[in-house]
């Protein structure tokens, strides 16, 4: 495997740091986009396990910090959802000028339902993979929802996901409020697959039948079954990646 570690510019100008493998004979199938978990980053284990996994497959996998997360810059406190999907943008356009344009788009948790909302203005794309994904990116507002009252009246709030600290502020709240994923899935004729555990305690398994229901043929389902959200078992993440490069040899 090539590995290599690679900034590109996100919409602002500012630097997002990426890793960037390849198969040993450096001449992937396709280039796939892996977007993280909300608040995660790039080298989740789960993340690590499932690019490792596809690039034994000879599909090569890009994975990015969003901007304010990771080693990327930025200030976490002024992203929301949508400049997310604008990291994801420019991190195909990187793909299309120096490598080639991305065919796979992953996502997990709310990754996912960032990249079910880029792929309309990626027209690379053959197939999407989404992971334990929310059919509404408004779902993860249950995670601070005890800091509500806070957010609308003083314009924002600290607040502690998954044991750190994060500044959640009140647009990132209308941002999460203002978007329809089941549009833009109305939209997409390309295939997806939808892969969800029903032991999920985070997104509950519900989430994936939405999408299911809201996307068009060719479309997918695998249960995820025994997994937790964050995918924690590697023999999960491993399962998962075998699966995405069995599903999407057909469409690449």
């Amino acid at each position: 495997m090539i590995s290599q570690k690679i900034t590109f510019k996100n919409a602002q100008g500012q630097d997002l740091a990426a890793r960037l493998e390849l198969p040993e004979n450096g001449e992937p199938k396709a280039f796939a986009l892996f977007a993280h978990c909300f608040t995660c980053n790039k080298n989740l284990t789960a993340v690590r396990t499932i690019a490792k996994t596809l690039i034994e497959k000879n599909i090569a996998v890009m994975r990015f910090d969003f901007t304010g997360l990771g080693e990327s810059d930025g200030d976490f406190e002024h992203t929301n959802f949508s400049s997310n999907v604008q990291d994801l943008h420019s991190a195909a356009q990187y793909l299309s000028d120096n490598y080639q344009a991305p065919k796979l788009l992953i996502g997990h948790s709310l990754g996912g339902a960032a990249v079910l909302a880029a792929s309309a203005k990626i027209p690379s794309v053959k197939a999407i993979v989404t992971i334990g994904a929310p059919s509404n990116p408004e779902h993860v507002s249950h995670l601070f929802k005890s800091s509500f009252d806070e957010i609308n009246s003083s314009g924002k709030a600290l607040v502690s996901i998954g044991g750190r600290d994060f500044t959640i502020q009140k647009q990132f709240l209308e941002d999460i409020q203002d978007q329809n994923i089941k549009h833009i899935l109305d939209e997409y004729r390309s295939s997806i697959l939808i892969m969800h555990s029903p032991q999920d305690m985070t997104v509950n398994i519900d989430n994936a039948a939405e999408i299911y229901k809201a996307a068009r043929h060719p479309k997918s389902f695998i249960s995820l079954n025994g997994a937790d959200h964050l995918l924690s078992n590697k023999k999960d993440s491993a399962y998962v990646g075998n699966i995405i490069a069995t599903w999407a040899d057909r469409y690449l």
